[in-house]
């Protein structure tokens, strides 16, 4: 709290890392120091990147809302390549349930808080935590397999 200075965002930092914790639980060295030192660590840590998220946020593209065009592009290489690309995200994207897209696309088009996609999206917000995780984590898994066929 100390840190980010907004309620609402330290108790979401508080739930992400106790769930970095018991899913890192055996990472834990206790030569590193004692589990509380640890844990506050990583409270820290995500505290000073949330931080850092915002200010680069405000800094970035003020109309997240407009469509995206796609770039004009003479080279013939890179034309293929932003295809391929276009290609592999529409296949990956087909491996998400329709809830999950949908969390995810409103979070990152509209760069909106977990708290803030739950209210544009009439949800609970552990509800929409879990579909953007389980869809990332599902994404992550299908690119991380195409790219390896490439």
């Amino acid at each position: 709290m100390r840190i980010v200075g907004n309620r609402e965002t330290a108790e979401e930092l508080t739930v992400d890392v106790f769930h970095d914790v018991w899913r890192r639980a055996s990472a834990y060295d206790p030569a590193g120091g004692s589990v509380i030192g640890w844990i506050l660590n990583q409270a820290r840590s995500r505290a000073i990147d949330r931080l850092r998220f915002d200010q680069r946020k405000k800094r970035v593209n003020d109309h997240a809302d407009s469509p995206l065009t796609e770039p004009t592009v003479s080279d013939p290489q890179a034309t293929f390549a932003a295809r391929e690309q276009n290609r592999v995200l529409r296949h990956a994207l087909q491996v998400l349930t329709p809830d999950e897209r949908q969390a995810i696309e409103t979070a990152f088009f509209a760069e909106l808080t977990y708290s803030e996609v739950a209210a544009r999206l009439n949800q609970p917000l552990g509800t929409v935590k879990t579909r953007i995780r389980s869809g990332l984590s599902k994404l992550r898994h299908v690119l991380a397999g195409t790219l390896k066929g490439l």
